[in-house]
This record gives C-alpha cells, sequence and structure tokens, in this order.
C-alpha cells in the first residue's frame, strides 16, 4: 500500500445475515496488509446498528474505508459521518438520502418478479421464504451454502426497516458502490438510481446478493481502490 492509503477497513453487514460471509474477503484483505473489522451489527434498529458500527470506528487508529452490504448501506450513509471514515463502498447496498427509510427507497422501485421477502411476523420481524431464499439471497452459493445460510438467518425488524437516516455521509465523503446484475433482493434499477444520485464510482459485477462471498476479489478490488483514493 501507498504511504497516503487508508489501513482500516470496517464492514457493516447487512439483513438476514451475520458478518461470517465476509471471510473470504477479509482473508484476501489481510494478505494486502489492511487492518479488518467486521461489524456484528444487530439489525433490530438502525440507532442500535449505528451504536455497534461507531464503536468499531472509535477504537480505529487512523482513517478507515467503511463498508456496508445491502441493509448495512444504510447504516453506513449515516456513521459515514464519523471523523475517521474517509470513503464509503455500497456492496448491493441501500444509499438513502437524510430523511429517508430502506423501506421508502424498496417502495421506490418496480417490484422484482420474485420477491423473497416475507410480510412481518406477530412480533414485528421479517424473514425470508425459504423456498424462493436461493434464486433472491443466495443466488451463486452452493444448495448446502444456502441451506445453512437460510437456517442462521438473522431477522430485519419492521423498525429497523422504517427508520430514517437524518444525515448522508456520502454528501461529503467519496463513495464507491459495487452493484451485481443479477442481485435478487435489492432491485439493480433501485441501485443504479442510489449509485447515480450519490455520485459513487460504481463497478458492475456479474453475481446476486451474496456474490461477495464466492467472488471475494472484486469486493476487494474496489475496497482497495477506495483505499487508495483512486
Amino acid at each position: 500500500m501507498g504511504q497516503d492509503s487508508v489501513k482500516n477497513i470496517v464492514i457493516v453487514h447487512g439483513a438476514f445475515a451475520d458478518a461470517s460471509g465476509w471471510e473470504p474477503a477479509y482473508h484476501l484483505l489481510k494478505k494486502k496488509g489492511f487492518n479488518v473489522t467486521l461489524v456484528q451489527n444487530p439489525t433490530s434498529t438502525l440507532e442500535a446498528d449505528l451504536n455497534a458500527t461507531n464503536a468499531a470506528l472509535d477504537r480505529q487508529e487512523g482513517p478507515v474505508v467503511l463498508v456496508g452490504h445491502s441493509w448495512g448501506g444504510t447504516v453506513i450513509t449515516q456513521a459515514g459521518t464519523h471523523e475517521k471514515v474517509k470513503s464509503l463502498v455500497y456492496v448491493a447496498a441501500f444509499a438513502p438520502d437524510a430523511g429517508e427509510s430502506t423501506l421508502d427507497l424498496v417502495q421506490s422501485a418496480p417490484i422484482l418478479d420474485v420477491n423473497g421477502i416475507l410480510p412481518p411476523d406477530a412480533k414485528g420481524l421479517v424473514y425470508l421464504d425459504k423456498e424462493k431464499f436461493n434464486a433472491t439471497f443466495a443466488t451463486g452459493q452452493s444448495a448446502a451454502k444456502s441451506d445453512f445460510m437460510y437456517d442462521s438467518q438473522i431477522p430485519l425488524t419492521v423498525t429497523a426497516f422504517t427508520d430514517k437516516v437524518s444525515v448522508a455521509a456520502w454528501k461529503t465523503k467519496p463513495t464507491y458502490a459495487i452493484l451485481p446484475t443479477d442481485d435478487g433482493t435489492v432491485n439493480p434499477v433501485l441501485e443504479h438510481k442510489m449509485y447515480d444520485r450519490a455520485k459513487a464510482s460504481v463497478t458492475e459485477v456479474t453475481g446476486g446478493h451474496t456474490f461477495f462471498m464466492n467472488d471475494p476479489e472484486s469486493v476487494v478490488k474496489v475496497i482497495v481502490a477506495a483505499a487508495e483514493n483512486r
């Protein structure tokens, strides 16, 4: 890495999964000399996830590239205002504006042909449909991996989905985005719209919503570019 490169990477996972899916990318980044922190955010409320992310940012020594996947994009949009954050990387992620919620964004785009998100249960928890899980969320994963991901999914709450961000860090921080063309969870039409609005440097890749699990090289390449401000 160059002398002026950012050496710290903080990654915020999305809904319905935890940070373990980022292990392949983690190992590649570590081999390149980065310090990598994976936030295990609870996906219960935006405030709770912001607290978890800010706690991780506070612990960093020096500037940070802040990465968010899916729902994690909503989190980094606000957490990215932290003074240590130098750039943002959205990975198949939501990028709301100030005053917008994740649900606002979802409702602003056409409905996907196959929608794997189930209605909230009596406790206000949202899960993914088992029959549609591989086609929408775990596209490209093996059947065994997809089954494991389904059985270990962490629900998103309605509260988190409707919480609005109060500030958008992408307005003031260099922003990068990775758009998987076969995303079955976040509509690629919406991703294009959000990333154009954020004036992000966009990289399109072939793959589904969790492409970074079986194609970590493509996401690492963008993270490194963000760290090197190029």
